[in-house]
């Protein structure tokens, strides 16, 4: 990870990026420091973070590594000086979906579908004993929903053996309902996760609005505070990244960090 602390005396609260690379890439952090760069702006730290990519070791591997990130960074928040009170993550495509389900994941060590048993939390760094949990969720049209994807219109095959999911999940997503469970975030959700906002374009056809569509509903009806802008005309990382989307991004995070102080 690179973090980056903004001008003047901290600590600083805290914002966790995560770049999309359909969880293929394990060196982003140049891209995710320039999702977050906006925030820097306004007195939050950003922490840019990589994780394993997907042909290097398969899902949970991805949510450990940011997990243990997040441990990281309150074990050494003097350190850094940062104000762990608040740690925000965001990230755009696969690295929406990773903070989403960094979200929806709160609280859940591990978790079961049919036989299958996974440790979410994991146990990744020297910092276990830290809490792993984040405040606030920007998702920037992540996939939510594996085996949804293809029906909502999209311009490829997601349930290609080679697919970025099936390649994250180790299987072809539509023979494995039990794996792609365990990577949804919408599978965790409940009342106790952090307040969401979510922005996707309505002209995106690598991951489709309908993603996010989904997400927004199981959140409001499980109890929790999700807001769903719909970018007209937005593509996938086209039409999005503009002064009113990212602004909101910003407000957001302001309004959720004054809630902790």
């Amino acid at each position: 990870m690179d973090i980056f602390l903004p001008e003047g005396n901290g600590p600083f609260p805290v914002i966790v990026s995560i770049a999309g690379s359909a969880w293929f890439g394990n060196n982003t952090k140049d891209r995710a420091f320039a999702i977050g760069k906006p925030l820097l702006e306004r007195g939050f730290a950003i922490v840019a973070v990589n994780h394993r990519s997907s042909r290097e070791a398969i899902f949970p591997a991805q949510i450990h590594d940011i997990k243990a990130a997040v441990r990281f960074l309150r074990a050494n928040a003097k350190k850094y000086s940062l104000d762990v009170r608040f740690i925000g993550i965001t990230g755009d495509s696969s690295g929406g979906h990773l903070s989403a389900l960094m979200g929806t994941s709160k609280g859940v060590r591990e978790h079961q579908v049919g036989k299958n048993r996974i440790s979410l939390e994991g146990s990744v760094g020297n910092f276990t004993k830290e809490s792993s949990h984040v405040n606030a969720v920007v998702d920037w049209y992540g996939p939510t929903t594996f085996q949804k994807v293809d029906s909502c219109g999209s311009s490829f095959s997601h349930s290609a053996p080679n697919s970025p999911e099936s390649t994250l999940i180790g299987a072809p997503i539509q023979e494995s309902n039990d794996l792609c469970a365990l990577a949804d975030p919408i599978t965790y959700i409940d009342k106790n996760d952090p307040p969401f906002l979510i922005l996707h374009g309505d002209a995106d056809y690598i991951v489709p609005l309908c993603q996010s569509i989904f997400l927004d509903k199981a959140l409001k009806e499980r109890g929790v505070a999700s807001e769903l802008i719909i970018v007209k005309g937005g593509e996938h990382g086209k039409g999005m990244w503009v002064d009113e989307y990212t602004g909101r991004m910003v407000r957001f995070f302001e309004d959720e960090l004054k809630k902790t102080r």
